[in-house]
């Protein structure tokens, strides 16, 4: 599967809007706006895994200094990140690199679709931001104990690992590292509600992901143009 149009997981679309007061079109609306006037080097896009990361300090400290601009949203599926960066959240902006982080809340999809709506959107990315390297993070284990939905995660990883690799722009980050214990238990120190992480837990994520970044920022242009031959 390489997320096209047969994949449910792969078909842009909106978040319905439920509750009625139109939060999440007001804020796609609010990011669109930023791209007008923000000049990132690197974007997050993704769920509430991305939107939380700025209200702790590892977001001050080691992505705002490299221009990081955030356009996560809660509850987000790679439907509606496919719907948002295809309607105006890639406009006017040419970053260095894309973080995308989004999957676990795919509840209506098999492991094998959500990872094709990845693939998909990291396609998407490629084709828009021709220049741009993509960092992929892996999808965290879930729940306090283990569970399908963490089954499901693992399996997803599985699929990415295999199918990045196809796009040369593209690298799949592994920031699963020690959130499950010996016991199969996730502690609420790393994971308060065992799926959004603590101060703690978005340190051990940031860690890997910070090198990384700065890795690809450091490279030369020459580095640069050779890494996308």
């Amino acid at each position: 599967m390489s997320g096209d149009e047969l994949n449910p997981a792969a078909v842009p679309r909106p978040v319905e809007d439920v509750q009625g007061d139109a939060r999440w079109m007001s804020q796609h609306t609010r990011f669109v706006q930023e791209c007008k006037d923000a000049e990132p080097d690197v974007l997050f896009v993704g769920d509430s895994l991305v939107q939380l990361m700025q209200q702790f300090e590892v977001w001050r400290e080691l992505f705002s200094p490299l221009h990081a601009l955030n356009f996560g949203l809660a509850g987000d599926t790679t439907c509606n990140v496919l719907w948002r960066l295809q309607n105006g959240e890639l406009e006017n902006i040419r970053p260095k690199v894309v973080v995308l982080w989004v999957g676990t809340n795919n509840h209506e999809h098999t492991a094998e679709q959500v990872a094709g709506g990845i693939l998909a959107i990291a396609q998407l990315l490629t084709s828009r931001l021709p220049k741009a390297k993509i960092v992929v993070l892996s999808l965290l284990p879930r729940g306090e104990r283990p569970n399908p939905l963490r089954e499901k995660n693992a399996a997803v990883n599985g699929f990415l690992r295999q199918w990045l690799p196809r796009l040369s722009q593209a690298q799949y980050l592994d920031v699963t590292g020690d959130f499950v214990h010996s016991d199969g238990t996730i502690i609420p120190q790393d994971m308060f509600d065992f799926l959004h992480l603590t101060a703690t837990g978005y340190r051990s994520v940031s860690k890997p992901l910070s090198d990384l970044l700065l890795q690809i920022l450091e490279e030369t242009p020459e580095e640069r143009r050779a890494s996308l031959v």
